[in-house]
């Protein structure tokens, strides 16, 4: 019988981590993540739809977007809410250690870091490298799903060719490397050509592309790739915004004008 019984923290911290990296549209009985936490919680599927909605009702994306959600929260939806917008790494971390506990397993065997990179290494190694890899997949779920898995440059849907680009490099930020708002969408193409500065985005998020890469007009691929999307708009966000001051930091130290 399914639980009837308030969330606690821990299941609060799985729906957060879950609806962090589901498209609002994806948010229904159907979705095997959301199944998953159906039968972890031991609540009913309707019970986990009803938590997502009362989360997006503190989204202000959602809001912006017109969509209200439930109004059902709790004060401890607010208060975890709060706590993991401002770090990340510590919701991505703790939900899959919560996640491992009710498996029944590890949460190194649950971030599938291979046992010979953890099996004889200290207890705090094991605790950066599970961060990490944890860390990276919920960036990349996250930031994927902000743009519902297409190039925010091209639309390109195949995954295999999607990247979870950072704005602010990885090494430069260390409170920016897990934060969704810090991640674009892209193409293999593009991540490579945004990474290395040849192409940016403005503040009012639009394409630009480099003189360095207008250099190569003449050549049939800067036509085809390159030079008919200078002033297009990128494609909008469904559950992040876009950090204004990220993209500053991408103008002013990599994109090369």
């Amino acid at each position: 019988m399914a639980r009837q019984d308030l969330w606690n923290r821990e299941e609060t911290i799985l729906a957060f981590n879950l609806y962090f990296q589901t498209p609002y549209g994806r948010i229904h009985g159907g979705n095997e993540d959301i199944v998953e936490l159906s039968k972890i919680t031991g609540r009913s599927l309707g019970s986990v739809g009803r938590k997502m909605q009362n989360l997006a009702s503190l989204d202000p994306v959602q809001k912006a977007r017109g969509i209200k959600g439930l109004s059902n929260h709790s004060k401890l939806d607010e208060e975890i809410f709060k706590e993991f917008s401002n770090n990340w790494e510590e919701l991505s971390f703790d939900s899959q250690r919560i996640k491992a506990e009710r498996k029944q397993t590890t949460v190194e065997r649950e971030v599938e870091i291979q046992e010979s990179k953890w099996l004889n290494r200290s207890g705090l190694d094991v605790i950066r490298s599970v961060k990490t890899r944890s860390g990276q997949t919920f960036f990349r779920n996250a930031v994927l799903n902000n743009f519902d898995w297409q190039c925010a440059i091209s639309g390109i849907d195949v995954p295999e060719l999607l990247r979870a680009s950072h704005i602010v490099p990885w090494s430069k930020n260390i409170q920016a490397r897990v934060d969704p708002s810090n991640g674009l969408c892209l193409s293999a193409l593009y991540d490579a050509a945004f990474d290395k500065g040849f192409i940016g985005i403005s503040l009012d998020y639009k394409i630009l592309i480099s003189n360095k890469l207008k250099k190569k007009k003449a050549k049939v691929y800067f036509h085809e790739h390159f030079g008919k999307l200078e002033g297009i708009g990128l494609r909008a966000p469904s559950k992040f915004f876009i950090n204004k001051e990220f993209l500053e930091h991408h103008l002013d130290l990599i994109f090369d004008k």
